[in-house]
């Protein structure tokens, strides 16, 4: 694959969508703990890896808009907030999914008058994942649908993590879930891949229960249930060797 500028990407935080209203993304960051594990015999310190943390910084514009940056991130919620980033927006392309503590929202006012807010987010408790998207960016079905299959190459046997964000709900309620096929034509729904059942905007992080859950080569969304206008994105990490700790 060909080298990729960071044109056309996106941004959401806890079901909204606010790409638009970012100044700059500092930091996607994925960092492990080391810890110490130097012998007597040794002359140089020997380490082994603690556990893995991630963090986001980014800079955001001034917009008081209804579902805007500054509605979205000004209540520094003391939940966790879920963060989807997305390098462009395709099936297929890369994204983060990550479950995070918002720290702070820091405003500056330039002299030149500009007008933008610093933000940093520290995982929790599960760090950071680099996921492929199962929906084209954010996506909207108007009724029950499927979307477009990935083709992850083969199937592996090391399980998944999968990330979900909901906009806005017409009406009714929306099942979500997972599906998997050996051959793009033949789908199951994954096991552990259905999210819980949606009637407003939303986020939830899912991930297999067994860390050795093999899930197939092809991989796609279905929606199902009475509902109009569901707006949504789905990203997952589809494990290529044992998860990380």
């Amino acid at each position: 694959m060909a080298k990729q500028t960071g044109l056309g990407d996106q941004l959401f935080v806890s079901g909204y969508d606010i790409g638009a209203d970012i100044n700059a993304i500092s930091s996607l960051s994925t960092p492990r703990n080391t810890l110490p594990a130097t012998g007597i015999t040794q002359s140089a310190m020997a380490r082994m890896f603690g556990t893995r943390d991630g963090a986001a910084e980014f800079t955001s514009y001034f917009n008081p808009g209804t579902d805007a940056a500054h509605d979205a991130l000004s209540t520094l919620p003391r939940t966790d907030v879920h963060l989807m980033y997305l390098r462009g927006t395709g099936v297929g392309n890369s994204a983060i999914g990550m479950v995070a503590k918002q720290v702070d929202h820091n405003a500056t006012r330039g002299d030149d008058g500009s007008f933008l807010f610093g933000v940093n987010a520290q995982a929790n408790a599960y760090g950071i994942d680099w996921c492929e998207q199962l929906t084209a960016g954010k996506v909207t079905h108007e009724s029950g649908a499927s979307t477009a299959s990935l083709d992850t190459g083969a199937s592996a046997s090391f399980g998944f993590q999968a990330y979900l964000q909901v906009f806005s709900l017409g009406s009714g309620e929306a099942e979500i879930t997972i599906e998997d096929s050996a051959n793009d034509t033949d789908w199951l729904d994954l096991t552990n891949g259905a999210f819980t059942n949606v009637t407003d905007q939303t986020v939830e992080r899912i991930q297999s229960s067994s860390a050795t859950a093999t899930v197939r080569r092809y991989l796609r969304v279905t929606t199902s249930g009475t509902f109009t206008d569901l707006v949504f994105a789905v990203v997952i990490n589809k494990n290529a060797a044992a998860r990380a700790i």
